[in-house]
């Protein structure tokens, strides 16, 4: 398939939704169809707590070494049960990961050489909008994103449906961003709501 074009200034989009909306699909056709350079929040956010990154050795200096193995990666489950049952771990961890994660965003933004640069993220923060030109909301409604996530990750409705409760709802996601892709159809038809919106950017 031919690229498709986008204006020759750099443009960042924001992308969110709740669990199971489909980004993913949206991550691949602005991949795949406009050449962007995609960015994962939480991935960025893991990358600091790898071995030898400075937000984990930040982590250590301040909570200690609980969650580390004898070969020195984290033991993920050990950190996730210290910050469940520990508020200050838990901001502790936040107050050092989230402005790092923030300023390596935008490291990579700046050092991108795509003209359409994309940043996923399951919550919108303030930030965003400084970083982000827009903010697309990935919409998908929960009857099918339940289905989408006992199918493709194993997931109960109960579990689907907590998760899904903790998170914000379509009119909080709505009211911090710019634009809605609907994505409850084919591929096809979000694709044309995509090509639709990037002739307008």
């Amino acid at each position: 398939m031919e690229r498709e074009t986008i204006k020759k200034d750099k443009t960042v989009i924001g992308i969110t939704g709740g669990v199971g909306s489909g980004k993913s699909r949206i991550l691949e056709i602005l991949k795949n169809d406009y050449g962007a350079d995609i960015i994962l929040a939480d991935d960025t956010a893991k990358e600091l707590m790898e071995p030898g990154k400075p937000g984990l050795a930040k982590v250590v200096e301040d909570l200690g070494d609980s969650f580390i193995r004898g070969d020195g990666s984290v033991d993920r489950a050990a950190l996730a049960e210290l910050i469940f049952r520990d508020h200050k771990a838990r901001k502790t961890v936040n107050d050092i990961i989230h402005p790092m994660a923030w300023a390596t965003i935008e490291e990579k933004i700046q050092r991108s050489s795509s003209l359409l640069v994309i940043m996923e993220t399951a919550i919108v923060e303030e930030k965003m909008h400084d970083i982000c030109q827009e903010i697309w909301y990935v919409y998908t409604s929960r009857e099918n994103r339940i289905q989408r996530l006992m199918e493709n990750r194993g997931y109960t409705r109960q579990k689907c449906e907590a998760i899904m409760d903790s998170q914000w709802s379509d009119s909080q996601f709505r009211s911090v961003c710019q634009r809605q892709i609907d994505n409850n159809g084919s591929i096809e038809e979000t694709r044309n709501q995509i090509r639709e919106i990037i002739k307008e950017l």
